[in-house]
């Protein structure tokens, strides 16, 4: 009997202690500070292009734009306001997304229609989420719905000139506008223990960037200007410590 109660004693002070330790994730006033990786998919699409050579404008007309997924690290430091309320600051490293281009009317000039890695660029897009919490900090489950903002950079515009179309389109040079677009986001924390703690989520970020051609046309030079929309669902999943 005496060992029947210390090992109802021990289980009870277990039960105890495990409950303790949860009941302090994700409560208010923790940071959290998380790595992991993500992978961008991009749904793009290429606006009609307005060219200041109507004989480019003609052959761009009908273009279309397709973005393969790109893969980062990133990096997240969230704090709790209530046990239920939080705000999640994210960045990540820039991952280079490569644009691939279909341009019909190409034949007019004697090109192929098919221009795979038309252009690149390195997308910077630091973000803010307001997040919801649901459950309580004791649970090991917490999903969770936000919303938040990015203002998205693009670095390190490049076209391949070694393409001949892209060379006569944007042969000069290649730029990108930044752009500033919400975020809806939704995900789950599982709470390893009071410290540890594993996040996924994916987010739908709705983005527009104006682009920008410069090149050398048909020998008189020529600009080309259009717009790109990129609009990529993220899939995220980050290991977080609590301070």
């Amino acid at each position: 009997m005496t060992n029947i109660k210390k090992i109802s004693q021990f289980i009870t002070l277990a039960s105890f202690l495990c409950c303790s330790t949860m009941a302090s994730a994700q409560k208010a006033g923790d940071l959290i500070f998380s790595v992991g990786a993500a992978y961008i998919k991009p749904n793009a699409s290429l606006g009609p292009l307005s060219s200041t050579s109507p004989t480019f404008t003609s052959v761009l007309n009908g273009a279309t734009a397709s973005i393969s997924g790109i893969s980062t690290m990133t990096l997240g430091g969230l704090y709790m306001f209530t046990d239920q309320i939080a705000a999640e600051v994210t960045i990540g490293i820039p991952p280079k997304m490569t644009v691939d281009m279909v341009a019909p009317g190409a034949v007019a000039l004697g090109q192929p229609t098919s221009h795979p890695g038309a252009a690149s660029a390195k997308e910077f897009n630091p973000s803010i989420v307001a997040k919801y919490m649901f459950n309580n900090p004791g649970d090991n489950f917490r999903p969770y719905v936000g919303l938040g903002v990015t203002n998205t950079t693009f670095q390190s515009v490049t076209a391949n000139t070694s393409d001949a179309t892209v060379a006569l389109l944007a042969g000069t040079s290649a730029s990108l506008s930044s752009a500033t677009a919400p975020i809806y986001n939704a995900g789950v924390i599982y709470n390893i223990d009071a410290k540890w703690s594993i996040n996924g989520s994916v987010s739908y970020v709705p983005i527009k960037t104006d682009v920008t051609f410069v090149g050398a046309g048909q020998g008189a030079g020529v600009t080309t200007k259009g717009t790109l929309t990129l609009n990529p669902w993220d899939y995220v999943i980050r290991v977080g410590y609590k301070f």
